[in-house]
């Protein structure tokens, strides 16, 4: 599977370079009847617009049915009480800060500023109008949930969701086949999502050079800017508020933990999956860092459930930077949407490679922003994929920890220990 994966990785990188040197060749040659409208508004459009249309196409349900099943794993939160409202506390709270620092971060730096690509796109983007906040919050309960998916009104289906899901944990045994039935319709849209991402090395090539064709070399900055926005705000988060929470709430050495946690960092890079990094997670955590597996047999899984910071640092930047991009100023009203919506949306983002791509095109979508913006970055995605699936397996960790040591069940001298050893050896 991990073959198949980094084999279709390497084609989109491949699909990105060919599509940025064609789209560049186009720029030089100027206007022609064969660039302009058989190659740039015919085939590149055609095929690019046929991927878009996929991605958007599994917005609604994959949210949907991964929000039922997020929801509905929360049943341990009766048997471990005080640990599970903890535990889903600070997996909300340290992901409404990332996607903040994203968004501080992106509206410093000003990614996309210097490049409009509002003439690419035939409508003019416009944003949906700003809301007073009681407004918001009233319009997240849907009136009629049919509706409110039929429309693509993702807050509100998320709040749906959420709430089917938690009627599912509260039933337990009694709509168990209800359960297995989503989980069913989970597996589903998993290969559905890896049906389309098969598409993605065409759309790639197709978007990008449809891209560079119209705006040339002066594409590249604006890129670069977006790649170095997320990873620094990746950066920031892990060692300033992991590590300041480690500091502030346990009074641990943050050293200590990146330097045996580092091995399951390295996993989850070259997996870019938090579902597959697991078993080297809870391993690393009960066997490296001393948590009791009472507590890291919850926390863990639960973390890759809903946890997802480096993803949603990723939408906080990719959403100012396609606002920027094409010429959309967004209101505070506009930006505590985002944080809301890509908060929420982390409870659903299932722990495999693209789907933060899927979930970004619902983000946008929450603030009507042109999902098209999705073309500029889906080539590089991958790396910044690998880069953040690292830093959320590395904050489901932490939480763990920090909670296995406020409920006395963490044994420090196995922290400590194994550095010492591994400093003999």
């Amino acid at each position: 599977m991990n073959n198949k994966k980094m084999g279709l990785t390497t084609k989109i990188f491949i699909g990105l370079i060919l599509g940025l040197i064609a789209g560049l060749i186009l720029n030089k040659m100027g206007p022609s009847y064969m660039r302009d409208h058989i190659l740039v508004g015919g085939v590149f459009t055609l095929v690019g617009k046929v991927f878009l249309n996929a991605i958007k196409m599994m917005v609604v349900p994959l949210v949907f049915i991964s929000l039922v099943n997020g929801a509905a794993s929360i049943s341990d939160i009766k048997k471990l009480g005080r640990v599970g409202s903890k535990t889903i506390g600070f997996y909300l709270v340290t992901t409404a800060i990332a996607i903040s620092i994203a968004i501080g971060l992106a509206l410093v730096v000003r990614p996309g500023i210097g490049l409009d690509m509002s003439s690419l796109v035939k409508s003019e983007p416009t944003i949906k109008e700003s809301k007073v906040l009681v407004d918001v919050i009233v319009d997240m309960v849907p009136k009629n949930p049919v509706a409110a998916m039929a429309d693509g009104k993702m807050l509100q289906i998320i709040v749906f969701a959420i709430l089917m899901g938690t009627g599912l944990a509260a039933l337990g045994e009694k709509l168990q086949p209800v359960k297995d039935a989503f989980d069913k319709l989970n597996d589903l849209m998993m290969k559905m999502v890896e049906i389309v991402m098969l598409l993605a090395p065409f759309g790639v090539f197709c978007l990008i050079a449809k891209t560079f064709a119209g705006l040339g070399f002066e594409a590249m900055v604006p890129l670069a800017k977006y790649m170095f926005c997320v990873l620094f705000a990746l950066l920031l988060h892990a060692g300033f508020t992991y590590t300041g929470l480690l500091v502030a709430l346990t009074k641990l050495n943050p050293l200590t933990f990146f330097k045996k946690f580092w091995p399951a960092m390295g996993v989850a890079f070259s997996t870019a999956s938090s579902s597959s990094t697991l078993p080297v997670t809870l391993e690393t955590v009960e066997e490296k860092l001393g948590v009791d597996k009472s507590i890291a047999s919850f926390t863990i899984p639960l973390g890759a459930t809903i946890n997802m910071d480096g993803t949603a640092i990723m939408q906080g930047v990719a959403t100012i930077f396609i606002a920027q991009l094409y010429g959309i100023d967004l209101t505070m009203g506009n930006i505590l949407t985002v944080i809301l919506t890509a908060t929420l949306a982390s409870v659903g983002t299932a722990g495999v490679p693209g789907v933060g791509l899927i979930m970004l095109s619902m983000v946008l979508q929450a603030v009507g922003l042109p999902v098209e913006g999705i073309a500029m970055i889906i080539g590089i995605d991958r790396i910044l994929d690998m880069c953040r699936t690292a830093i959320n397996i590395t904050g489901d960790a932490m939480c763990t920890v920090i909670i296995a040591k406020s409920e006395g069940e963490f044994n420090e001298d196995i922290y400590n220990a194994q550095v010492e050893e591994k400093a003999i050896v």
